[in-house]
C-alpha cells in the first residue's frame, strides 16, 4: 500500500522574539500585544521557499538512493518565478535523474496537503514507485501586523512509495470553499486577512471539525482511534474550541509550535505531520487536516518500520539549532522591507547567462564535479586532466557529487568591503571529505565562531538577486556543523 517511506525538515537558524517586534512596532497596533508570546522562525537572508524546499528535501532523502525518485512535486505560496518552475530548481540541486515528472503547486495553503495527495495517488496508480514531495513557504505580514508576529518560515519533505512504508495512507476527505479570510494578490507583496473574528467563527471553528467528521464517517471511524490529530490554527483559544467539539482528548492533539516557528503557510500541516512521525509509535493512527478555501483531510497508520533509524535532523533537530535575532531593523532588510545602502561595490550590474547556466546546471546547482577513474582524485570544477601529480590520466573521470560531502575549513576571512546584508561577508576554501578543495561563501555563522579546521556541511543558499531583471541566482555555501544536545 502507499504510503510515507521517508520524512524530512527544515527550519531557518534566526528565531525572532515577538516582543522585539512589539518593541519597535506596538506604538502603532497596541492590540498587536496579544500576540507578543514566544518567537518566530525567521529566514537568513539568502533563503527562499526555494532553499528551505531544497534543505528539507535533503534531510528527507538522508540514507536513500536519489536516482529512485521518479518524480518531485513542490508546494508553496512564495515561490520566486511565476514561469519558470522551482521544481526543476530543486530537482537539479538534488541531482535527480532528468527523466523525472516534476511540478509546482501553488495559490493556496492546502497545496502542501494537495501535492501529498497528488504523489501518493500517483503511487497507487502505480504510475510511479517513488515520489518526493516537499513545501516551504517564506511569507510577509506588514510591519506592525498580527500577520508580522504570526507567519514563520519553514519546510517539510516527504518520501511518498509502496515499499519500506513507515506511515500506510488509508484515505482522504475534501472540502472546497472560496471563503476569503485572506489573500494575496496577484502583485501583492504583503497577505491580507479579513477581520480574525470571522476567519475564526466561520472559517477555522467550521470547516475544520466538518473535514474531520466527514473523514470519519466516510471511513467509519471514531476520533478516539487517532492516537494524533493534527490541524494549523494561528489562534491557540481556536485551537482549544476546535478539540472541544471534536470532542479531543489532549494527548491527541499535536501542537502547532506557533510559540516555536509560527505559521509556515503551505508547508506547515507537512511540519506538524513531520513532527509527529519523529515521535509516532506502530500501530497508531495519525490525522493531519490542512485548511485554506476549504480543508484536506487525510489519515495514515503507522507501520513497523517507524522504529528503524534514519540519520536525518527532522524539525525536532532544526527546533534545537537556534540562534536568537535580537535586532528588529536587520529582520527588515533581510526580509528586503527597509532598503539598505550596501555599498558602491553592491551596485555592479549582474548579468545571468542562461546559456552558459543549462551547460554547467549540474556543476552549479548540483554542485557536480567529476573524479578521476584510475586514481580516484576527485576535481571541482570538472577537469579533463586529473590534478593528481603522480596521475594526470586524460577524459578518464566520472560524475562525483559534493553536495552531500561535509569537509572541513582549510582557510577563511571577513570581508567588510564587499557586499553584505550580514556584514562581514565571510568566505573560505573548504577541503571535502574524501578529497576536492573549493572557495565557498559562509553562512548561518558569525566570523568568531569559525576556525581553522571546523566541519562543515553545504547548504543550497541564494547567492544573488537581479532586482532589475527580477532573477534570482543560486549556488551552494558553507555552513558550519554545530553539535546539538
Amino acid at each position: 500500500m502507499a504510503g510515507i517511506v521517508s520524512y524530512g525538515g527544515y527550519i531557518p537558524r534566526y528565531r525572532l522574539n515577538r516582543k522585539v517586534i512589539f518593541k519597535a512596532m506596538g506604538w502603532l497596533n497596541p492590540g498587536s500585544a496579544a500576540y507578543a508570546r514566544g518567537e518566530k522562525s525567521v529566514a537568513n537572508f539568502d533563503e527562499d521557499s526555494i532553499s528551505m524546499g531544497t534543505a528539507a528535501a535533503i534531510d528527507c532523502l538522508t540514507g536513500f538512493d536519489r536516482s529512485q525518485a521518479e518524480g518531485l512535486y513542490f508546494a508553496s505560496t512564495t515561490m520566486p518565478y511565476k514561469e519558470r518552475l522551482s521544481a526543476g530548481i530543486i530537482a537539479t540541486a538534488l541531482n535527480l535523474p532528468d527523466a523525472i515528472r516534476s511540478a509546482d503547486f501553488s495559490n493556496g495553503l492546502r497545496s502542501g496537503t494537495t501535492a501529498l495527495i497528488s504523489a501518493l495517488e500517483t503511487v497507487e496508480a502505480g504510475r510511479a514507485k517513488r515520489m518526493l514531495i516537499c513545501a516551504a513557504d517564506s511569507r510577509l505580514g506588514k510591519t506592525g501586523t498580527p500577520q508580522e508576529m504570526l507567519f514563520g518560515d519553514g519546510a517539510a519533505a516527504l518520501l511518498v512509495g509502496n515499499d519500506d512504508v513507515i506511515a500506510e495512507f488509508q484515505g482522504a476527505y475534501f472540502l472546497s470553499y472560496d471563503f476569503v479570510d485572506h489573500y494575496r494578490g496577484d502583485l501583492a507583496k504583503y497577505d491580507r486577512s479579513w477581520e480574525e473574528r470571522w476567519i475564526r467563527d466561520e472559517g477555522l471553528e467550521k470547516f475544520i471539525p466538518a473535514a474531520i467528521n466527514g473523514l470519519l464517517k466516510k471511513y467509519d471511524l471514531k476520533i478516539t482511534d487517532f492516537a494524533r490529530v493534527i490541524y494549523p490554527c494561528d489562534y491557540p483559544a481556536a485551537h482549544k474550541k476546535i478539540a472541544k467539539i471534536l470532542s479531543l482528548e489532549g494527548s491527541q492533539l499535536q501542537g502547532t509550535m506557533m510559540n516555536e516557528i509560527g505559521d509556515t503557510g503551505a508547508a506547515h500541516p507537512l511540519v506538524m505531520l513531520v513532527k509527529a512521525l519523529e515521535d509516532a509509535s506502530p500501530g497508531e493512527k495519525i490525522l493531519v487536516v490542512s485548511f485554506g478555501n476549504g480543508c484536506e483531510a487525510l489519515f495514515f497508520e503507522v507501520t513497523d518500520e517507524i522504529g528503524k533509524p534514519k540519520k536525518r535532523n527532522g524539525i525536532g533537530g532544526y527546533l534545537k539549532r537556534k540562534f536568537e535575532l535580537t535586532n528588529y531593523e536587520k529582520y527588515l532588510v533581510f526580509r528586503d522591507l527597509c532598503q539598505a545602502d550596501l555599498g558602491l561595490r553592491a551596485e555592479e550590474d549582474i548579468w545571468t547567462r542562461w546559456s552558459l547556466l543549462w551547460r554547467n546546471r549540474k556543476v552549479i546547482f548540483g554542485l557536480v564535479g567529476n573524479r578521476c577513474k584510475r586514481c580516484g582524485t576527485p576535481h571541482y570544477p570538472p577537469q579533463r586532466v586529473c590534478a593528481n601529480p603522480d596521475c594526470g590520466a586524460i577524459d578518464e573521470i566520472e560524475d562525483y557529487t559534493f553536495a552531500d560531502k561535509p569537509g572541513n575549513i582549510f582557510n577563511f576571512t571577513g570581508d567588510m568591503l564587499a557586499a553584505s546584508f550580514d556584514p562581514p561577508a565571510i568566505h573560505g576554501q573548504i577541503d571535502f571529505d574524501g578529497g576536492g578543495r573549493y572557495w565557498f561563501d559562509f553562512t548561518d555563522c558569525t566570523l568568531d565562531e569559525l576556525n581553522i579546521g571546523m566541519r562543515v556541511e553545504m547548504s543550497f543558499r541564494k547567492r544573488y538577486y537581479d532586482d532589475r531583471r527580477n532573477i534570482h541566482g543560486y549556488f551552494w555555501k558553507a555552513v558550519p556543523i554545530k553539535e546539538v544536545e
